[in-house]
């Protein structure tokens, strides 16, 4: 399986990217008031780019070797991808007033990009490690 290496890691970031850009969008619209971002289609939508996301990211973890594991980079990004997950429910539905689900989005994208800087880095301190 590792010869498909490649191209389940371009499937898993292209997932991010999109997943990332989706709730971005729906958090707009939600936070104007705006009926489409919960409509059945979009939020289909959603559940299969992160369904896609969830199942490369297994497969990554399948067939990377321990090594790869042993700085806790993983643990850092999934320990995150559950607060990124609450907040982002809160910020799309959960909140019970406008300004909670604004600062529940904020949170979220912070979240979600920090994330992504501990990815890029493979450091459990991501971006932070710079300082």
């Amino acid at each position: 399986m590792i010869e498909f290496y490649p191209q389940i890691k371009s499937v898993h970031i292209l997932c991010v990217a999109l997943s990332g850009g989706l709730f971005f969008l729906r958090g707009i619209g939600v936070l104007h008031a705006a009926r489409w971002p919960m409509n059945l289609p979009v939020r289909l939508l959603s559940y299969a780019i992160d369904t896609t996301l969830l199942t490369a990211a297994l497969m990554l973890w399948t067939i990377l070797p321990g090594a790869v594991f042993a700085n806790g980079w993983l643990s850092a990004k999934l320990v995150l991808l559950i607060v990124y997950i609450v907040f982002g429910s809160f910020a799309l539905k959960r909140a019970s007033t406008i300004r909670a689900r604004r600062w529940c989005f904020v949170a979220a994208l912070a979240t979600y990009l920090f994330m992504v800087s501990i990815a890029r880095h493979h450091d459990p301190l991501g971006v932070l490690r710079i300082f």
